[in-house]
């Protein structure tokens, strides 16, 4: 017995009040699937496929969603029926959204907690596909004065040393650092390579008098505090 396929449902068959256009504008942008908005930025499909379908294909393309924050113009219009038109309309929205994102978390944010540590670096850091090691400058009210990116690649205590990183806490007048690194994997676990840095830094921050306040580890949209495990 052969099955026959269900036809793909156009955007015409589609009842005009759930059509992703007509719902953002009753519910809302934040009621829409990933892929209603990104049909909306499509704003048509192709011959053969509906701006659903397309859409659809365009997030298969891409691992996680969070994928398409690093995409190029050449992967975009390597995806049939993308174009450089549309290919661009999506870069420059995702471009906009992240710029949006990162102002909202610059403007003197205040870190009175990890999960605060955590808030701040994770929309930039949890989809980056190598190991950053950054470090967060403190006034002494816990307030960012400065985010700088010290070392990429795999983390190793002889390269991330302290004398950069205090170099540079000296130099902004701070009070105290907070340390991140993220984890490609997704999984936020230490490993004896992030003990030894942290334990490292810790011991220079105590000499030098500006404390290491944390060590924050980032993995896929989840994070784990050093300083609340234990391990300083």
């Amino acid at each position: 017995m052969t099955l026959t396929p269900f036809p793909e449902l156009k955007i015409r068959d589609v009842h005009e009040q759930d059509r992703p256009r007509e719902r953002l504008i009753r519910q809302g942008a934040q009621s829409l699937s990933n892929q209603e908005l990104l049909a909306i930025l499509l704003r048509t499909g192709t011959k053969e496929d509906s701006v659903l379908a397309l859409a659809n294909r365009i997030l298969m393309n891409f691992e996680k969603l969070h994928a398409l924050r690093d995409a190029t113009i050449e992967e975009m219009t390597s995806i049939k029926g993308v174009g450089e038109v549309k290919a661009v309309q999506i870069l420059a929205a995702i471009e906009l959204g992240r710029r949006l994102a990162q102002k909202e978390i610059n403007e003197r944010f205040t870190i009175r907690s990890p999960d605060d540590a955590a808030h701040f670096l994770m929309p930039e850091m949890s989809s980056l596909q190598q190991e950053h090691f950054v470090v967060l400058f403190l006034n002494t009210k816990n307030q960012v004065l400065h985010k700088k990116t010290i070392f990429i690649g795999s983390l190793n205590a002889s390269i991330v040393h302290p004398r950069e990183i205090f170099r540079e806490a000296v130099k902004r007048s701070a009070a105290s650092i907070i340390c991140a690194h993220n984890h490609p994997s997704g999984v936020p676990t230490p490993s004896p390579e992030d003990i030894d840095v942290t334990t490292r830094l810790m011991e220079a921050g105590l000499i030098i008098g500006i404390d290491l306040i944390d060590h924050i580890i980032i993995g896929d949209h989840q994070f784990i505090s050093m300083k609340e495990k234990g391990y300083f």
